[in-house]
């Protein structure tokens, strides 16, 4: 399969209880309307989250924007997919930093630190999760418990 070749898959696949696949992808109209959705809430994440640690905008959205593109080009382009900010980061930046919400954060080298650590760590587990499977992620955290932390999220 090459990029941008998908399989439509009528949009009553849903209503009858199915999954669209990484390969498939809804008609037009569902598939735009899916990517505008998508669009709105990754760039309030992604504009947000820095604001609210302190890191330039601009920045983010640059650094996403090549995440993204490495992602999509790593996949093949068979899983469509914007690579934004994390919040999960917002609570420990703010306290390593010790940032009051105003301007830019003075320690931001303490918070860039440890998120680089933190991609570091990431990297590591996605070559073991590569290399051994994921039978093991699947064990520890069966559908109840991710199904629960995609809804919270979400």
């Amino acid at each position: 399969m090459g990029m941008f070749h998908w399989t439509e898959r009528p949009s009553a696949v849903l209503q009858q209880g199915g999954v669209i696949a990484p390969d498939e992808r809804l008609p037009w109209p569902q598939t735009a309307v899916m990517g505008v959705q998508h669009v709105i809430a990754m760039f309030g994440a992604t504009v947000l989250a820095p604001i609210l640690m302190g890191f330039d905008p601009n920045i983010a959205i640059l650094m996403s924007g090549v995440g993204t593109l490495i992602f999509f080009l790593i996949t093949g382009g068979r899983v469509p997919s914007y690579l934004g900010s994390s919040f999960a980061f917002i609570g420990v930046v703010i306290a390593a930093t010790a940032y009051a919400g105003k301007g830019p954060n003075g320690n931001i080298g303490v918070a860039l630190g440890g998120i680089v650590a933190c991609g570091v760590l990431y990297a590591i587990i996605g070559a073991i999760v590569h290399a051994v499977g994921t039978n093991w992620i699947e064990r520890f955290m069966p559908p109840v418990v991710t199904g629960a932390v995609v809804a919270v999220i979400g």
